[in-house]
């Protein structure tokens, strides 16, 4: 996904960096003084100012509160408001927020999940006017704010507390609307998406002061105002008027969201499938129809609404009104999402991504890379390298052809940004190539875009793939539907929840073909990770937070599997220079949503012609060079050139390069979920060793070389007299500021399982879920590392190839699901990152099938809901399902075992009512664990004993079978 500067959309803050502010000592006519920073804003006339005071390192007691100082232009007729994060990005942070109502100043406290409207934060923080002003201007705010360096809202805590080292900086973000909020009077209104934003670090040193303990007296200590009206957003946190009564402490109120509608019957109750794929996007729509090919019955489970016009979508322009075409199919509109996401970003990640049928192949750039070979040798294991990939790699490109000339007449408009920038690397010896052409070729090249887009469309997996799958009456697709958890009854997944997310999706349960049915998830870097931790599988601290948060919704800890979910995140680390160039041409497509030039729509409209044909914003030229480290590690760099303006540089003869450090980058962050069950980035991939930083450095020197090559290029951002060192020093490393949109890697694969110890993957090379007899993961999440280029079609190939093993895998049928056979044990999992897994917490019980609950799942989102009856039988090892509609209100239930009329003993074996076919209703004695070794030999990492393991026990060659605990082994290398 192409990650836009100047307007970086719904709460996406980080576009300018500290070298863009300037900051010095301030003294207001309070006498309170500040370490302020003036900064450039697009909106009103002026700059901006913050202001920041800081108690000294030695004043306890107010380590999380601050004095502000907060000049805000005050933007045209109608009106704006100006937010501050206190964090880099607008997401996962405490918000301030201010505007103007007549000659008030109003002030409330926000916290944004994702990309979303804000919520109004429901923590303690308090807002206290010390002075106000209001000119023709600008409004000025001096205030005191406690409470504001953490946040509690809902269960989604964090924090920024000022460090008392000499050289720490607190960091802030800031973003500014061209409008007011909607209701300028009321303190909880709905804001529109803001036009400007960015983020500075200010000296804590020189902001602390020993006079601050003074100057608080000055602040007006208020009794609360009345409570907020309620609202679907949830709880209420709003400080109201900054006038001269002050604003005191929090008021709040409670509202309860908006129940999405279920339908009154689930056709779905009584029907199994041989595949359940949860997320339709690049990974999950291809799985989709390569697994329904041959006859079996595939279940695609989309958590959005549709996007193309193809599918039944409907959200466009006026313009577009009487064609089948929504934003997503106009290639001209796809960066509309970074000024208008609503309804369309993920509102449970703290980053943006597409949650509409599509993922990011609705929403991103089309960008259509043939894999660098290198991609899959360097990062990949056996079974996945290039020679292994390039039948699935030639498969994806024979579905779907890169073009890149994609309006129909061949012809590229407002080419100038192409031709400065490849006219510079030609004559800096660069050679032009096709890059889908010469995939390998990936050093001192350039090429211009190569798009998946077809007839002057998107295209993509949409347009092909989901084609295919829809003609097949074996196939169901399902949108509207979030999956939170899948059904576990041990190692075995029976099935999975469901939740309406929008109005029209399912609720209940939907199963798997027993004994043989297949569960995949496909929902990314952050959706996948999210069900695994509510589904008990994950790091142990993970797994603890959804416990705490959903009660007995959540896995039995008896049940829970440690896997390192959420560790290894990557993405491309993102570099931005700006240049200008006199040749350079603008085209405006953010005002092309609502009023495009009449000659552009029709021609578009009529012809599939023309400029909209195109990607926004523009994009011009994309090279590619290799950087050799000091470590030996070969890091490969991506440059994307783009005409539009950024860090300040509002040109219309400007250009953003992004420089994107791919593969060989070895730093690694980690996605974690919070109270609130949202996810969020704790740990950034981005520049966290010397060498990446190093690789970063030589690159933007070799860009600054080869774009000298013609003189009429002028670098402005950095400016002029600034060094790379000093650069990148001021550079903030924020996900805000560094991302590319190409997360990866959350659910390793690899041979060595996360269940050993310092095992560092989740899914074996089958893409099977250690610890699982039929769970799979096929999406970007399962990237060992980061790859050259935009991934999409790298993770469309990896689908190709994952669907023939996923129909070749054998589920290994434990009786658990009839016999009483324990769930899969903890194992002597570590986190490979010290996270503290534990080696174990104790033997997991039994929790054989389901019987019919006594109170049945649901969920808050569900009017309507489906009971799930399983019927044990004696001559049978299979369950038998039964389903019928309930009206109920009950918390959803996590397991099978969650669900069981009978209450399991301490010891974990036997049933207090009820009888379990086939089980003995004791623990195995230590004869009973491994079976005798027949049968074929047992693939390395794969199961070889357990207590309701039948299969072989003998081990490839080289291998052992290691007996981790009663109900577990596994081949592992002696």
């Amino acid at each position: 996904m192409v990650k836009i500067t100047n307007i970086a959309g719904a709460l996406a803050l980080g576009a300018s960096t500290a070298s863009a502010q300037t900051f010095k000592t301030y003294t207001d006519d309070n006498g309170i003084e500040f370490w302020q920073s003036t900064f450039e804003t697009s909106v009103g006339d002026g700059d901006a100012q913050f202001g920041l005071a800081l108690p000294a390192a030695s004043q306890s007691g107010f380590e999380e509160e601050y004095i502000g100082h907060l000049v805000v232009p005050k933007g045209g007729d109608a009106g704006t408001w100006m937010g501050l994060s206190h964090m880099s990005g607008m997401t996962s942070s405490l918000i301030l927020i201010s505007w103007l109502e007549g000659d008030e100043i109003m002030t409330s406290f926000r916290y944004a999940s994702g990309y979303t409207q804000p919520d109004i934060y429901s923590g303690n923080a308090t807002l206290s006017k010390i002075s106000q002003n209001i000119n023709d201007t600008h409004f000025e705010l001096t205030y005191r704010c406690e409470g504001c360096w953490s946040w509690d809202h809902d269960g989604a805590t964090g924090d920024q507390i000022p460090a008392t080292t000499s050289a720490a900086a607190q960091i802030v973000g800031w973003a500014q609307a061209t409008q007011a909020p909607n209701s300028p009077s009321d303190p909880d209104s709905d804001i529109k998406q803001h036009d400007d934003d960015g983020i500075f670090g200010a000296a804590v040193a020189s902001a602390r002061n020993s006079a601050y303990t003074s100057w608080v007296s000055l602040a007006t200590a208020t009794s609360a105002p009345a409570a907020a009206t309620a609202s679907p957003t949830g709880s209420r946190n709003s400080t109201g008027s900054a006038g001269s009564t002050g604003t005191g402490a929090v008021a709040t109120a409670s509202a309860s969201a908006t129940a999405a509608a279920c339908p009154s019957t689930n056709t779905m109750a009584n029907t199994t499938w041989d595949y359940i794929i949860v997320g339709g996007g690049a990974g999950g729509i291809p799985l989709a129809d390569k697994l329904s090919e041959d006859g079996a019955s595939v279940l695609l489970i989309e958590k959005g609404p549709a996007s193309s016009g193809r599918w039944g979508g409907t959200m466009k322009p006026e313009w577009l009104v009487g064609s089948n075409l929504t934003r997503f199919d106009v290639p001209g509109l796809d960066n509309e999402i970074w000024k208008d996401s609503e309804g369309i970003a993920c509102e449970d990640y703290s980053v943006m991504a597409g949650c509409v049928l599509g993922g990011g192949t609705a929403v991103n750039a089309g960008l259509w890379w043939k894999a660098n070979p290198e991609d899959f040798d360097y990062n990949f294991p056996e079974g996945w390298k290039s020679s292994d990939m390039q039948s699935a790699v030639d498969r994806t490109f024979e579905r779907i052809p890169f073009t890149d000339h994609p309006s129909m007449d061949g012809i590229i408009y407002k080419p100038q940004g192409y031709n400065v920038v490849s006219g510079a690397l030609a004559a800096a010896g660069w050679q032009n190539v096709t890059a889908d052409e010469v995939p390998g070729k990936k050093n001192h090249t350039f090429s211009r875009p190569n798009h998946m887009f077809s007839n002057g469309e998107r295209g993509g997996p949409m347009a092909t793939y989901l084609v295919s799958a829809s003609e097949r009456k074996n196939f169901k697709l399902l949108t509207n539907t979030t999956v939170p958890r899948v059904i576990r009854d041990g190692s075995h997944i029976t099935g999975v929840e469901t939740e309406a997310f929008l109005d029209g999706g399912m609720c209940g349960e939907i199963n798997v073909t027993p004994n043989t049915g297949k569960v995949i998830l496909s929902a990314g870097a952050f959706g996948t990770p999210k069900i695994l931790f509510r589904s008990g599988i994950g790091p142990q601290d993970q797994l603890e937070v959804v416990q705490e948060a959903e009660g007995d919704a959540m896995v039995s800890s008896s049940d829970w599997i440690n896997l390192p979910v959420g560790h290894n995140l990557d993405d491309h680390t993102n570099t931005d220079v700006v240049i200008t160039h006199p040749n350079v041409s603008f085209y405006d497509f953010y005002g092309a949503y609502n009023n495009p030039i009449k000659s552009d729509a029709e021609s578009y409209l009529s012809e599939r012609t023309g400029i909209l044909a195109q990607s926004a914003p523009n994009l011009s030229v994309l090279f590619w060079e290799e950087i050799l480290g000091d470590d030996g590690i070969v890091r490969q760099m991506q440059y994307t050139a783009r005409v539009e303006g950024g860090h300040g540089i509002s040109s219309n003869q400007s250009m953003v390069i992004s420089q994107y450090l791919g593969r060989g980058k070895t730093s690694r962050g980690r996605t974690v979920i919070n109270g609130a069950l949202d996810m969020t980035v704790s740990q950034t991939p981005y520049l966290n060793n010397e060498h990446d930083l190093a690789a970063v450095a030589a690159g933007i020197d070799s860009l600054k070389a080869a774009l000298s090559k013609d003189p009429q290029i002028n670098i402005v951002f950095p400016a002029a007299n600034t060094s790379t060192e000093d650069f990148l020093a001021d550079y903030a490393v924020t996900t805000g500021s560094r991302t590319a949109n190409h997360w990866m890697g959350s659910c390793k694969m690899g041979p060595d399982s996360g269940l050993v110890n310092n095992g560092t993957s989740v899914v074996d090379t089958n893409t099977k879920v250690y610890g699982t007899d039929n769970l799979f993961v096929v999406d970007a999440s399962i990237f060992p590392g980061m790859v050259s280029t935009n991934p999409s079609a790298l993770i469309v190939a990896v689908a190709e190839k994952a669907s023939g093993l996923i129909a070749d895998a054998k589920v290994e049928s434990s009786s658990n699901q009839v016999s009483g056979s324990a769930p899969f044990p903890l194992g002597n999992s570590t986190s490979p990152q010290g996270t503290g897994m534990p080696s174990g917490t104790g033997l997991p019980y039994s929790t054989g099938v389901s019987l019919a609950p006594s109170a049945t799942s649901t969920s808050s989102k569900c009017t309507s809901d489906v009971t799930i009856t399983r019927t044990r039988q004696a001559s049978s090892q299979t369950a038998v399902i039964s389903a019928q509609a309930v009206e109920t209100n009950a918390k959803p239930a996590a397991s099978s075992a969650a669900h069981s009329s009978f209450t399991m003993p301490a010891d974990g074996f036997q049933p207090s009512n009820g009888t379990l076919p086939s089980a003995t209703g004791t623990a195995p004695t230590a004869s009973s664990v491994l079976p005798t070794a027949t049968g074929a030999l047992v693939e390395p990492w794969g199961r070889c004993g357990g207590k309701g393991y039948s299969g072989s026990s003998k081990c490839a060659d080289g291998w052992v079978c290691h007996n981790y605990n009663p109900y577990y082994s596994q081949c592992i290398k002696p």
